[in-house]
């Protein structure tokens, strides 16, 4: 067993011993976790790098990082089953994403509170774990954080190269190299002739390169201009909304990797180990694994490598959800791995995308992101869960359609894929604002409003259900080839044309990226562009919402246009592009005219034209609940939240 020990700096009852239930009270465990694996172990050797970490006196590799346990203060009320939440950027997600709690803008590095919210895992009995598993997440309180060695050759750092990108809010004359104030890989030399800073309008743009003596690896402090290997520095500024790329040669990378190896070895150790300083004293029948955005491409890259067992061949996850991760992985494993990097255009790990083998855009390679657990025939049931944001970001469709987007692709038995209806990449922003407040990003429209969490809650007991009891959860739903519910997002334009939001001028087709033979360590950068992946977006109906996949209440019964993708706003700078990067991409909002006669130029009918009265909305809301209830894609737990919220909304659409 590779946890060695496990160093407590805090145990206490949470919520000041607020009684949750029949569960009664929680308490939770901090501290960090210490590491021994053997380099030597078959099941270590995916790791890449693993022969350059540096080995202690036994020739074992020393590692630790931070954890966290929410767990039962009786566990033998606990439910005997472990959530564990991949955290983004070192920030707890699941109760924001389960128990509606308030939630910090992860990717502008703000760290929210550890909000219970409504306190739905702890009712249900669950056992919540986080640890560290990212070592360059942002060193701010709170952050959970993998204390990686740094990898050598006979003692001498190991160099190479780096790709970084960046796109900032307003004009700026310096940058950090670093994705979202991320840890940055300081340049090597910051005279590097080689080094290549270019710019593109689009992802899938080709680069134009700035000439080397527009720009210098240096900070200016308010006084002089000095050499620096964590900035860039150009006189004649970077623009707001353009995105800059930059490769340099880099010096001494961590073991990325070795994050992969804590989630697995955490969880083991937990699950099995008798040992004394065991928390759950090994009563755990079941573990899940849940990530969003960031986290959940980590969980698709844990998949694809199979870490999901054990020395002893035991399972490590028994369900696993990867929300809105699309159709990518990340530098999870590889060397100078950025583990906030989220574009397509950017990463090397896009393919597989499916789930079965299926032939590259380029090329003979076949190669399915759950062939390793076929293999292996490991019994673990997967949710893969994404909005329509990740398929407009051109990804996602790949999960399910050809990478030529000509035909539909079957899903293994032991998966399902659901596409959460007009929902942009996180939960809806309420009440209604263009802005974001953490970072300052702006768009044209309102921020998309749907507040998906009760259809979370819903897909998570439906994966447990399925895992611990055998009963089979819903069929995925999602757009298809084969219906008509999957189209080419430049057939919209059309439709759009009769709503009052702007539509994109361009749809940005993730590309074949060509970095070497070797997507863990990278020998090609920058990359060469190849062919288009035939990316495909639901079809939407006459007011603008999508038609395929799972549909909210506010979407079957709608007070407004609710779109996944949203314009930037002119005040932050290409205002022609789609959000996508800071902040994470951010969908639309665009109510419904009040009365007929509000908006001429508005085609949609008004909201005066749809419904006689608030009673009758409420009651056609209510319907449509109990349906999804009876469809088991919302738990009566939250038929009176819907109704309550949906009397909010319909109050604040109409005043």
């Amino acid at each position: 067993m590779s946890v060695s020990s496990l160093e407590i700096n805090e145990d206490r009852l949470i919520a000041n011993g607020k009684e949750f239930g029949k569960i009664g009270q929680y308490r939770e465990i901090i501290g960090i976790a210490k590491y021994l694996i053997d380099p030597n172990e078959d099941y270590n050797k995916k790791i890449t790098d693993i022969e350059k970490i540096p080995l202690n006196e036994q020739g074992l590799i020393e590692y630790s990082s931070d954890f966290h346990i929410m767990i039962p203060n009786d566990i033998s009320k606990s439910n005997r089953k472990i959530i564990y939440d991949v955290n983004n950027r070192g920030t707890k997600v699941m109760l924001s994403s389960f128990n509606s709690g308030s939630r910090g803008v992860m990717v502008a590095g703000v760290a929210p509170d550890d909000d219970l919210g409504n306190g739905f895992l702890m009712q249900q009995g669950y056992t919540l774990v986080w640890s560290g598993w990212s070592h360059d997440a942002p060193p701010i309180d709170g952050r959970l954080r993998l204390f990686s060695p740094e990898l050598a050759t006979q003692g001498h750092p190991i160099k190479g190269k780096i790709y970084t990108q960046f796109q900032p809010l307003k004009d700026v004359t310096q940058v950090m190299l670093s994705d979202r104030m991320h840890i940055p890989s300081p340049a090597y030399d910051t005279n590097e002739k080689e080094a290549v800073l270019s710019y593109k309008k689009y992802p899938d743009d080709d680069p134009i390169i700035i000439a080397r003596d527009k720009w210098r690896f240096a900070w200016h402090d308010g006084n002089e201009l000095l050499d620096n290997p964590n900035f860039i520095f150009m006189e004649d500024k970077f623009k707001a909304g353009i995105m800059y790329q930059i490769s340099y040669t880099a010096s001494g990378p961590k073991a990325t990797g070795l994050g992969l190896a804590v989630t697995r070895d955490l969880i083991s150790f937990l699950k099995y180990s008798t040992a004394h300083y065991n928390p759950t004293k090994a009563e755990i029948d079941y573990a899940f694994a849940f990530g969003v955005s960031q986290s959940g491409r980590f969980l698709r890259q844990f998949i694809y490598l199979d870490f999901n067992f054990d020395n002893k061949g035991r399972e490590i996850f028994d369900g696993i959800l990867p929300h809105v991760a699309g159709g990518m992985r990340g530098e999870f494993n590889q060397r100078f791995g950025q583990v906030s990097k989220d574009l397509p255009s950017v990463i090397a790990q896009l393919y597989p995308s499916a789930a079965i083998p299926v032939k590259d855009i380029e090329g003979d390679v076949k190669d399915g992101l759950m062939e390793r657990f076929k293999k292996r025939n490991s019994k673990a049931k997967i949710f893969f869960v994404n909005t329509g944001a990740e398929y407009w970001r051109g990804d996602a469709s790949l999960i399910h359609i050809s990478p030529d987007g000509k035909k539909d692709i079957t899903n293994p038995k032991n998966s399902r894929i659901y596409h959460l209806s007009s929902c942009m990449h996180g939960s809806g922003t309420w009440p209604l604002t263009d802005t974001q407040d953490a970072d300052g990003m702006r768009a044209q429209n309102y921020f998309n409003s749907i507040d998906y969490t009760p259809l979370m809650r819903a897909l998570l007991i439906n994966l447990d259900q399925w895992v611990s009891k055998d009963i089979d959860p819903p069929p995925s739903s999602h757009p298809k080839i084969s219906d008509g519910t999957a189209v080419d997002p430049n057939f919209l334009r059309e439709k759009f044309s009769k709503i009052p939001i702007k539509f994109p001028e361009h749809f940005s087709y993730p590309r074949k990226m060509n970095f070497g033979n070797n997507e863990d360590i990278i020998e090609k950068i920058p990359p060469d562009h190849g062919k288009q992946y035939g990316s495909m977006v639901s079809n939407v109906d006459d007011d603008g919402n999508e038609v395929a996949g799972i549909r909210h209440p506010d979407v079957a019964v709608p007070l407004a246009t609710s779109t996944p993708w949203n314009l930037r706003h002119p005040d932050v700078g290409a205002p022609y592009q789609i959000i996508g990067l800071t902040g994470g991409p951010r969908g639309a909002t665009v109510p419904f005219k009040k009365k007929e006669n509000d908006n001429s130029e508005d085609v949609r009918p008004s909201i005066e034209e749809r419904y006689d009265s608030k009673e009758e909305y409420l009651k056609k809301i209510s319907e449509y609940s109990k349906k999804m209830i009876r469809d088991r894609f919302l738990l009566e737990y939250d038929l009176e939240n819907i109704l309550d919220r949906s009397e909010t909304r319909w109050d604040y659409f109409t005043r």
